[in-house]
């Protein structure tokens, strides 16, 4: 049995304690750390690299929501979110969080949200398997014709110069249709893609390899590792001294502008 490495942070050692005895009863699960704060959240996970996260929402400093905020663009753990408080429910979900407990911690709803857990790495690992396989015959010189053809079907498929209008993004059997000229801009957060719209930010499982083939390049450009901007939403452009640059969107939100690709200034010119 693969354990599941998990690191907790809660600011009251009680509340870490307890939760530690009901992981007990879960054979799979290995408390890897324990942090009281968001900031020694942050460097744990970091050196670690666990796969859970408890997160406790209301933290001194850097709470919850903000240490998800932190992780956007690196290493990116299934997080859980923990709290005392049912409001925050729908902006746990909003910040990329797989589920969420309330204090005290029920015994049963544990159990379920581990359940998701589970179900998710065996996505995640089934993922990196099927990456493996096709670099494997990608890599070989006479590969057979017949193996595994299906998995390398979007590799043959003719190519077009049409790209997708709308993006169904499914979440919990609801499906959401965005239209992508709504789209303000991408950024990636570990195994998902967070799409931002003026109305709300979406959560799709992707990787940025595939969002990048599916928006048309004219419109949609790679600012960031982790970022795609939608240019038609770039009100202003600020230059930083150490080389980068600052896109004021409609909305006000700001996006990084990297070195690596400061070429896409150029569209601006």
């Amino acid at each position: 049995m693969n354990k599941i490495r998990t690191i907790i942070v809660d600011d009251e050692p009680l509340a870490i304690e307890g939760l530690k005895l009901r992981l007990d009863a879960h054979g799979d699960i290995d408390v890897i750390a324990n942090c009281p704060n968001g900031r020694q959240a942050l460097a744990a996970i970091k050196e670690h690299k666990p796969d859970l996260v408890l997160l406790d929402i209301q933290m001194p400093g850097l709470d919850g929501f903000a240490v998800v905020r932190s992780l956007i663009g690196s290493y990116m753990p299934l997080v859980v979110f923990v709290t005392a408080f049912d409001e925050y429910a729908l902006a746990a979900f909003e910040s990329h969080a797989l589920d969420y407990l309330l204090k005290p911690v029920e015994e049963e709803r544990l159990a379920s949200a581990l359940q998701k857990v589970r179900d998710q790495l065996l996505s995640r690992n089934a993922i990196e398997q099927h990456a493996k396989l096709v670099g494997l015959i990608e890599g070989m010189q006479n590969p057979p014709e017949a193996i595994l053809s299906a998995i390398l079907e979007e590799k043959s498929a003719p190519q077009t110069d049409v790209y997708e209008r709308h993006i169904n993004i499914k979440d919990r059997g609801i499906i959401t249709r965005v239209d992508i000229d709504d789209i303000s801009y991408v950024d990636a957060a570990g195994d998902y893609m967070c799409i931002h719209t003026p109305a709300k930010t979406h959560i799709l499982r992707a990787t940025m390899k595939a969002m990048t083939k599916r928006l048309n390049p004219k419109k949609f450009q790679r600012v960031h590792r982790s970022t795609i901007v939608n240019l038609d939403k770039v009100r202003e452009l600020h230059p930083h001294t150490n080389g980068e640059y600052f896109l004021i969107l409609e909305n006000d939100e700001e996006v990084k502008v990297s070195r690596s690709y400061k070429e896409v200034i150029g569209r601006f010119a």
